[in-house]
């Protein structure tokens, strides 16, 4: 993987993880698109631009994310606490596919149809948030959490956007835009680091049936560092820009448009494949 492909990718994770429009899909798209070499910067690259999307979580956030540590060390049952408990509630959900499916779900990112059909679900997701209208609450409930949760779960799937079917079943609902866009940032980082971590360990400390795996399959190259270092830094800019524009976006814009751009790059990928 060179240089410039990395800044792409990189750019097209960082901007595509807060639109409702699937980074995992666009990043999958991205790496067909570039061509075999942009695809063998592999698990390594997805794992670094991914947590450097999570840091510009942390930047655009800090606010929030300070006044919820701020309140836990109070050690009382406040609202910053029941946040917290509303977070972990969400994270069960994609807990349990992550370490009881995820050899399942890597596979399905080699299918440029799953991405496209995912894509299509997406829309589908969006569209019909544009004419439900339920009544607003300003309070996520344990339930909810819960619910929005099993959303986030489903979108681990390629093409299928965790920020657009976590904030599109919030409405649902019948919970408040501002309140959803906050909770759906803050609610993925504990599971995209943690995953993060899972994966370095196996890389760096792979068992006996990964690496006669590697050795079945054949060596790949490594990603070169000035690859993963130039990737890291598009992403974590590109996404500071997008997370603190689709906090905005979700207040004020109808999401039906995103499920148009979806559908029609949901098609395009169709015929791709």
């Amino acid at each position: 993987m060179s240089e410039i492909q990395a800044l792409i990718l990189g750019l097209v994770q960082g901007l595509t993880e807060y639109l409702p429009v699937s980074s995992s899909g666009h990043l999958e798209i991205g790496k067909m698109l570039l061509g075999p070499e942009a695809e063998a910067g592999g698990l390594t690259f997805s794992i670094v631009v991914h947590v450097a999307t999570v840091f510009s979580t942390l930047v655009i956030l800090w606010k929030e994310i300070a006044w919820i540590f701020k309140g836990l060390f109070k050690f009382q049952w406040n609202e910053e606490a029941k946040y917290t408990v509303n977070i972990l509630i969400s994270m069960i959900p994609v807990g349990i596919v992550g370490l009881c499916f995820k050899e399942e779900v890597e596979a399905l990112f080699s299918s440029n149809t799953v991405v496209g059909v995912c894509l299509l679900v997406t829309a589908a997701l969006l569209t019909l948030t544009h004419y439900a209208k339920p009544r607003q609450r300003e309070t996520i409930s344990p339930l909810h959490a819960f619910i929005i949760g099993l959303a986030q779960a489903a979108a681990v799937l390629p093409g299928l956007s965790r920020s657009g079917s976590t904030i599109a079943t919030g409405l649902l609902l019948g919970n408040s835009k501002q309140t959803l866009a906050q909770f759906s940032f803050l609610m993925v980082i504990p599971p995209i680091m943690g995953e993060a971590l899972l994966d370095f360990k196996d890389i760096f400390f792979p068992s006996a049936e990964q690496l006669a795996a590697s050795g079945a399959s054949g060596a790949t190259a490594a990603t070169p560092v000035s690859a993963l270092i130039v990737g890291f830094l598009a992403a974590f800019v590109s996404g500071c820009f997008a997370c603190k524009w689709m906090i905005d976006l979700v207040k004020k814009c109808k999401l039906i448009y995103f499920g148009i751009y979806c559908a029609l790059a949901g098609i395009l990928v169709l015929v791709l494949a």
